[in-house]
């Protein structure tokens, strides 16, 4: 009686799994993306290029070394309107990082600038006479399958 009652509940347990099995995603998830709206001031294009060319190509690399961002890029947008961005800076991380991990890595990055989290504050501060962040969004890719 109880291998009957046995069989009875895992074939009733089959049966009930299958619908969940045949209705699995149709993706998967992907990369993580973080987009950066920027609008650069009068006479200041040039100057945050050289910026984006040195330290924050130098961080994303080390980044990149580390195995958490897989790739960066930087798009101009040919025809802004008023109040639009002309940069969009777009940073792809190989997965969401862990609070405790961040940290870990943001320490590690501060070794290799050679700046701590004031400085590294202050000289965003400083880049404002260049541009003006308007907005950003972080994207995940989904991978169908």
């Amino acid at each position: 009686m109880h291998r009957m009652i046995k069989a009875a509940l895992t074939a009733g347990l089959s049966l009930a799994a299958a619908p969940v099995l045949a209705q699995a995603s149709s993706y998967l998830p992907g990369s993580v993306w973080q987009v950066s709206d920027i609008k650069t001031e009068p006479g200041q294009f040039e100057n945050y290029i050289d910026y984006l060319g040195g330290n924050w190509r130098k961080e994303l690399e080390y980044q990149k070394k580390l195995g958490y961002v897989l790739s960066y890029h930087v798009f101009a947008v040919n025809s802004p309107r008023r109040d639009e961005p002309d940069l969009i800076l777009a940073v792809e991380y190989k997965d969401y990082v862990p609070n405790a991990e961040q940290l870990a890595i943001q320490k590690k990055i501060e070794a290799m600038m050679q700046e701590d989290a004031h400085k590294s504050d202050s000289a965003s501060g400083e880049r404002k006479s260049m541009r003006t962040t308007l907005g950003s969004m972080e994207l995940q890719e989904l991978k169908l399958k």
